[in-house]
């Protein structure tokens, strides 16, 4: 991509109501713009990156079997009243009638339609397990939206369900999945904490979170400093300073961002649902239920938080808008041909092809973060090479052209 062409291009400014460094950095950079408080919009640039994210959680939740749909946003209240949703959701969920007096939700989550949609086409335990995901946007009637795109009214989010025969198979389920979550997470670049946590209005259970430490995150866990005992305040018997229950550590108070969490409800949803299935012994059971979600957005939110300096982002090589970030400094001709020979070859390159000063170009590639930085000029060009940089380190080399 030519910078020229590019829709999207850095600002000066971010809004003044937006003090978290990932809302500042990402609007600057020209990867998303804010329509209203707690609403982003997508730019090129930035859409690269959460595709480059959801490809990511894709591939390795299909490793694990999971097959991909895609629900739909509308949710009936019919719905909702099975579970006994509709009402303790009030003031969190959009709630709306339409023209035909119809009341109708707008996806907070979706474990009631993809158990309604799993109930109607299993009958039998030859039917079972299932493992169903989407990547879709969630809407969430926030109060006070904050810290950017880690908590906002609207996000994209990947939701896996799983439907099993038993209580055995949920579990070995959870703990796969758990651990594919932890290979998506180390793909990102982000180093998460595997925290014991409350249900929330999911379950009464206590479920699992994927915490990144971040003085930005708006969560409190406790975190042992030998061992891997964590667990969020909400449930907590510790403070800061205590003994660890499972070590001689120490437990540290932290602050973290929520990236993923997975949750077992088991039968709850059999029971107020009818999803259930005949056994091979022909006797009805109930289905047990899991839920595992993704923060997709706010994936990327938190890795801007995690890596950026007082220049820009420091994008991770696996998620980044491109490889190279190719500057001309009065060679135009020669960066074309660069430009063409990389793109031939499969790199992703973005070609900052301005006529702009030396200043501007290296101010907004530092600000974009792309992991290369290459230059080439008149005197690199008497050298038959190209200045390289990487985005995380000061040293320069020059790199020979052919």
């Amino acid at each position: 991509m030519r910078y020229s062409e590019l829709f999207g291009k850095t600002a000066r400014e971010a809004p003044k109501d937006e003090s978290s460094a990932n809302a500042q950095l990402l609007i600057k950079a020209g990867f998303v713009e804010k329509l209203f408080s707690g609403v982003f919009e997508i730019l090129p640039l930035g859409l690269v990156v959460v595709k480059k994210i959801s490809n990511i959680v894709r591939e390795e939740m299909n490793a694990i079997g999971g097959q991909e749909v895609s629900l739909t946003s509308l949710q009936p209240k019919e719905l909702w009243d099975e579970h006994g949703r509709w009402e303790k959701l009030k003031g969190a969920m959009y709630q709306l009638r339409d023209s035909s007096g119809k009341d109708i939700g707008l996806g907070f989550t979706h474990e009631e339609p993809m158990v309604d949609l799993v109930r109607s086409r299993v009958n039998s335990y030859k039917d079972l397990p299932i493992y169903l995901y989407q990547i879709q946007n969630k809407f969430r009637d926030e109060p006070r939206p904050r810290s950017g795109l880690i908590r906002g009214r609207e996000f994209l989010m990947k939701d896996l369900y799983s439907f099993s025969s038993s209580k055995e198979e949920l579990d070995r389920f959870y703990e796969l999945c758990a651990g594919a979550y932890k290979k998506v997470f180390d793909r990102l670049g982000l180093e998460t904490v595997y925290t014991e946590a409350a249900g929330g209005v999911f379950t009464n259970d206590n479920t699992h979170e994927f915490q990144v430490l971040s003085e930005a995150g708006e969560d409190t866990i406790f975190v042992c400093d030998k061992c891997d005992f964590a667990q969020n305040k909400e449930i907590a018997k510790v403070k800061n300073g205590d003994k660890c229950p499972n070590c001689d550590g120490q437990v540290k108070e932290e602050r973290a961002i929520e990236v993923g969490n997975i949750f077992r409800f088991g039968t709850a949803y059999a029971e107020s649902m009818n999803l259930n299935f005949t056994d091979v012994d022909g006797k009805k059971k109930p289905i047990y239920l899991g839920s595992y979600g993704i923060g997709i957005t706010r994936s990327l939110a938190s890795i801007v938080e995690v890596s950026h300096d007082e220049k820009g982002i420091i994008w991770t090589e696996s998620v980044a808008p491109a490889q190279i970030h190719l500057i001309s400094l009065g060679a135009n001709s020669e960066a074309d041909k660069l430009y063409e020979k990389l793109t031939k070859e499969g790199k992703e390159v973005l070609y900052d092809d301005r006529d702009v000063s030396a200043g501007v170009k290296f101010s907004d590639a530092d600000l974009i973060g792309i992991p290369q930085r290459w230059v080439i000029s008149e005197k690199t060009l008497k050298e038959n090479s190209v200045e390289v940089k990487k985005r995380n380190e000061d040293k320069v080399i020059l790199q020979k052209l052919s």
